[in-house]
């Protein structure tokens, strides 16, 4: 579906996609209706003789050579390549074709070659990332020295600010390689095979003769119009049939945007439609900022975040005391869902270690069941990612709605390396989802025209966000003299509070003062503070909001005279007669006179002023425990059924 953008002032178009459904299809000529798994198998057939054709065409050009003439971006001719790689690949001469025997159109070759032009395109990143480390090889691989450091950054594009978890994920796959083989590897090509092929289908590479998709005449709706084989080895074009697959689109895409041909993939016998649109969304901005959110990680706090105004004087004030998006539930049950793939992968090893090359061995089966439990477990795992992520950001980008903020400050935390913190919290911080929260917060605040900035991390958490003195922290702000590290005392200025709470007013306050350093990725769009200024830093301070002064008390009139009657607590009216039983209306007053014994956790742990963790016992939370709150760490004032005052201002007799 072809058509021209209009845009108003002020807006951009902007790219997204969505996910649909080919539920059913119409061949065309015949009229027949073909169902969900007639309609899949039918994709699977062309869909396997694309990953055919560029798994043929990926092979043959996996080397350095040619991945560096591809990316050099010119011909032998020095006229330079078409951005879309099937015409790149077409211009250098590489091609391809089906078997012997099979006939396909050009369209499905086209498809096979932007295929293998996209990963091909992919690898040379990873080729000069791997050709500078091994240039800049250390003496001592599991830790550079700072010049070693310097050097390696210099000899790989865009070092400067690669994170180094990258660098060192790259330097640990060069030593298994020497390990293996007893010898430096010469490129990537060598320490990587080439990709497997995805079954999918890119029509983006096709035009009107291969696939069409224009909206129906109801809203919501859209006719997807393609060729399919009518078996697995076409001997003819007449073995490819017109088919018409009714989609329903998601309520995520506009009315007024433009649809693009989709990519269809297979998903457990399913045939899923990759939509791609582009609809008109207010431009964002890197400067000019007045209102932000600071956005603060955490490990069972995921996010904490508050709004921050910059006036005109150039003070930032915290427009809210901030919230934090809590999903310890989730993540408890990502643990043990990781915990579980552990156990599989270490019993299917030990299986396959006693099968070895014996292919009738009496474990075969077992371990075949073993992997598909592995394949269950990764997909729960990763639909269960998907979906904190989508949630996080959906909280982080309402928060900037509310506060009317026009950009979003995100702490970066791509270099952090879980390193030397315990192996279960180097396990929980080394496989939190940050990465797909910031992706997916992009892409929800770009429909606001808000923007999202990544800000150096650095500090955020140990100086105080009113005078960038370094904090004391503690275990509990009724513990002042038990280290810890949740809470934030400030011996300067006197601020206190989460130490979260505090790490978010420092990145507001940071990315408000450093907005004129943001930079924007050519390539991906992303927008970044790429480095602190001291001198721009000195400002970045929330200033504290002035003290209310309460008015004046002073006694200036006679006191008011008071009755010498007593104003009764409650009502004065007769109880109503209690049945028999323990069903009927309480009877009058606060105190359940029919409760016998307290709950447990109304007299262990509740004191007034009690609100750390117990010392005695193990810390067993238990959700609502008998009615005396959430769990038995909810420490408050005792209930006042607890100790019934008894009533002195009755004067009064019995009206019955």
């Amino acid at each position: 579906m072809a058509r021209k953008l209009l845009l108003a002032g002020g807006e951009t178009a902007r790219t997204a996609c969505a996910r649909g459904l080919l539920r059913t299809g119409v061949e065309e000529k015949s009229g027949e209706f073909l169902s969900a798994e007639v309609l899949a198998a039918r994709v699977g057939w062309a869909a396997d003789l694309v990953s055919g054709m560029a798994a043929t065409l990926l092979a043959g050009h996996w080397n350095a050579a040619d991945v560096d003439v591809l990316a050099a971006g010119e011909d032998p001719t020095g006229r330079a390549l078409p951005s879309n790689a099937w015409m790149a690949l077409r211009r250098l001469g590489w091609t391809v074709g089906p078997a012997g025997g099979i006939r396909v159109n050009d369209r499905i070759v086209r498809i096979a070659q932007e295929t293998a032009g996209r990963t091909l395109r992919a690898a040379k990143w990873r080729a000069d990332l791997t050709a500078g480390v091994l240039a800049t090889w250390p003496a001592n691989p599991a830790k550079r020295t700072a010049q070693e450091w310097d050097a390696v950054r210099e000899a790989v594009p865009g070092g400067e600010y690669l994170p180094s978890s990258v660098i060192r994920g790259r330097t640990r796959q060069i030593t298994a390689f020497v390990t293996r083989h007893g010898r430096m590897p010469g490129h990537v090509f060598e320490l990587e095979a080439a990709p497997r092929i995805a079954r999918m289908l890119l029509l983006s590479a096709c035009d009107g003769q291969q696939a069409t998709l224009e909206r129906a005449d109801e809203p919501g709706r859209a006719l997807l119009r393609l060729q399919l084989p009518t078996r697995p080895d076409p001997r003819s074009y007449a073995d490819w049939t017109w088919i018409s697959c009714p989609v329903s689109l998601p309520p995520t895409v506009p009315a007024d945007a433009v649809l693009h041909l989709p990519t269809l993939r297979l998903h457990h016998g399913r045939v899923r439609a990759d939509l791609a649109y582009t609809h008109p969304v207010p431009k964002t901005q890197r400067t000019g900022h007045t209102v932000a959110l600071g956005v603060d990680w955490g490990l069972k706090t995921l996010l904490s975040a508050g709004a921050a105004r910059l006036h005109a004087d150039g003070t930032i004030a915290a427009l809210s005391a901030g919230g934090m998006f809590r999903a310890a539930g989730v993540l408890a049950k990502q643990h043990r869902l990781r915990r579980l793939s552990e156990h599989l992968h270490a019993k299917a090893d030990h299986y396959q270690r006693l099968i070895a090359e014996d292919e009738q061995h009496a474990l075969t089966a077992r371990h075949q069941v073993l992997a598909d439990e592995i394949r269950h477990v990764s997909g729960r795992r990763s639909n269960l990612n998907d979906a904190l992520a989508r949630a996080a950001a959906r909280w982080a980008v309402d928060q900037a709605l509310a506060a009317g903020a026009t950009v979003i400050y995100v702490e970066d935390l791509r270099s952090m390396e879980a390193r030397g913190m315990g192996r279960t919290m180097n396990t929980r911080l080394s496989q939190a989802v940050r990465g797909q929260i910031v992706d997916r917060m992009r892409h929800l605040a770009a429909e606001a025209g808000i923007a999202v900035v990544t800000v150096p991390a650095r500090n955020t958490s140990k100086h105080c966000p009113q005078c960038l003195e370094v904090l004391r922290h503690r275990k509990a702000p009724d513990r002042p003299t038990v280290a810890g590290w949740k809470w934030a005392l400030c011996g300067s200025c006197g601020w206190q509070g989460d130490r979260d709470q505090g790490a978010w007013r420092r990145i507001a306050a940071r990315g408000l003062t450093h907005q004129t350093k943001t930079v924007t990725d050519r390539t991906t769009g992303a927008m970044a503070i790429r480095a602190v200024v001291d001198t721009l830093e000195a400002g970045a301070v929330i200033t504290p909001a002035p003290k209310t002064r309460r008015a004046d008390r002073s006694k200036t009139r006679p006191t008011r005279h008071h009755t010498t009657r007593p104003t009764p607590r409650r009502r004065r009216t007769p109880s109503p007669t209690r049945p028999s039983g323990p069903a009927g209306q309480r009877p009058e007053g606060h105190a359940q006179t029919d409760r016998r014994r307290l709950p447990r956790a109304a007299h262990r742990h509740q004191r007034v002023t009690t609100t750390s963790t117990p010392t005695t016992g193990r810390h067993r939370p238990r959700g609502a425990a008998l009615g005396a709150g959430f769990h038995l760490h909810a420490h408050a004032t005792p209930p006042r059924w607890a100790e019934p005052t008894p009533d002195t201002t009755s004067c009064m007799g019995s009206l019955s």
